[in-house]
């Protein structure tokens, strides 16, 4: 298969290719130039997460990877589960937080990782991977390219704009893993790898690549966990067609892999994307203009992006008939109904993290009698330690993957928000 760049569709490349490169042309983001189309939907929820994932996502690799290899690749990156846990009768969330860095992102990193490690095994060209992140991201893709020969990784994130447990996760392994924390926003951070792809002489010299969502892979391995809730929804209730997802959204890839799952045939009714007060996408929604507004820091940290990048993946889905527009609602939550969805989600027994409140609450406003809501549960309550227990007032035990890190140094440098300096870094 194909992938071409949504800015200059001309530009065309294979996956591996893709993959390699990151963007395209322009800072094009890549899209499949064929999906595939699953009719038989019960056939393959009733497969095993591993096996199903590997056969959904074949037809997008099936140039680089026998069925063979390619299962295997799938089953040494999905080597942990993704959970459906009832909240009441009306709702549930899928925790996508069980794999070693507690966080969603560890599929699409590891998934990544496993991906590159085979391509660069063909080829003796060494590879810099510069990605940014709000939060989570770092700690996915530190662990899933820690220690592996001939890939070196580089990541920016907001100085003093995350979790102090989110930031040991990453920024305490060594290696191969550097990081930068930056004098500014996640936003600023995201531009500095924007200027470092359009820089040919910096990008050719030391092999660079990004592993934030924009790289197709993230992606590809994300639309495997929605599968893997309509499986257990199917088990559960009997019926999915009238389940409605609610995606924390930042960066807009979970809710581009929930839109691909869908225009692939899995039958999710629609979507919420549920933003922070960074709500530059609930606005375009409504009135058609896109407007961002200055960056503004949250509880929920993860969120606080007001240029998403996978924006223009959504917005072709929509403007292409992929998905039909009436499928998408975007609402924002501001601080005080964070707070509140964190209380409300523990007075039910289930105890919940700033994120995966704003797409509850966010569900919670959206909700038709005749319909069952499913919220994605991005990340362990316990990266959000400080404010998830000032919220509820009770501590919170530290997951031993946690406890491990939270007594390491921290081994970032700081660097002002200049791209002189991130290059001379790179190139030094």
């Amino acid at each position: 298969m194909q992938y071409y760049n949504l800015k200059h569709p001309q530009q065309r490349l294979s996956f591996a290719d893709a993959v390699r490169q990151g963007l395209g042309q322009d800072q094009g983001l890549f899209f499949p130039k064929d999906l595939p189309r699953y009719d038989n939907i019960d056939e393959l929820l009733a497969m095993p997460l591993a096996e199903r994932s590997a056969k959904i996502l074949y037809p997008f690799v099936a140039d680089e990877f026998s069925k063979h290899a390619f299962l295997q690749l799938i089953n040494d990156a999905f080597n942990f589960p993704a959970n459906v846990q009832a909240i009441d009768e009306k709702m549930a969330t899928l925790e996508l937080f069980h794999g070693p860095t507690l966080a969603f992102k560890d599929f699409g990193a590891r998934f990544m990782a496993h991906c590159l490690q085979s391509f660069s095994q063909q080829s003796s060209k060494p590879i810099t991977i510069l990605t940014a992140t709000s939060g989570d991201t770092g700690a996915a893709v530190a662990h899933a390219f820690y220690g592996l020969t001939n890939i070196k990784v580089v990541i920016l994130y907001p100085k003093g704009k995350i979790s102090l447990l989110q930031e040991k996760m990453f920024t305490t392994l060594g290696g191969n893993i550097e990081t930068i924390a930056i004098d500014g926003s996640f936003d600023d951070c995201q531009a500095l790898v924007k200027q470092s792809f359009d820089d040919e002489h910096l990008k050719h010299s030391i092999g660079l690549n990004s592993a934030n969502s924009i790289n197709i892979s993230r992606l590809l391995a994300q639309i495997c966990y929605y599968f893997e809730a309509a499986a257990q929804l199917k088990r559960q209730r009997g019926s999915i067609d009238d389940v409605v997802v609610s995606v924390p959204s930042g960066n807009f890839g979970n809710l581009t892999a929930a839109m691909l799952a869908k225009a692939m045939g899995l039958p999710i009714k629609r979507f919420v994307a549920a933003t922070n007060v960074n709500d530059t996408v609930p606005r375009y929604l409504k009135n058609k203009m896109w407007l961002p507004n200055d960056t503004i820091s949250t509880m929920s940290n993860a969120m606080d992006v007001s240029k998403p990048n996978n924006w223009p993946r959504v917005e072709h889905m929509l403007t292409s008939g992929i998905i039909d527009d009436q499928d998408l609602a975007g609402i924002a939550i501001d601080e005080e109904q964070t707070q509140i969805g964190v209380t409300q989600l523990n007075q039910l027994g289930y105890i919940s993290e700033p994120h995966a409140a704003v797409a509850y609450k966010a569900l919670k406003y959206q909700l038709k009698d005749d319909e069952f809501g499913l919220f994605l549960g991005t990340a362990h309550p316990a990266k959000f330690k400080d404010t998830v227990e000032s919220i509820l007032g009770t501590p919170i035990a530290l997951p031993k993957e946690l406890a491990a890190c939270s007594t390491e140094e921290i081994l970032s440098v700081s660097m002002a928000n200049d791209f002189a300096k991130l290059r001379d870094f790179l190139l030094g």
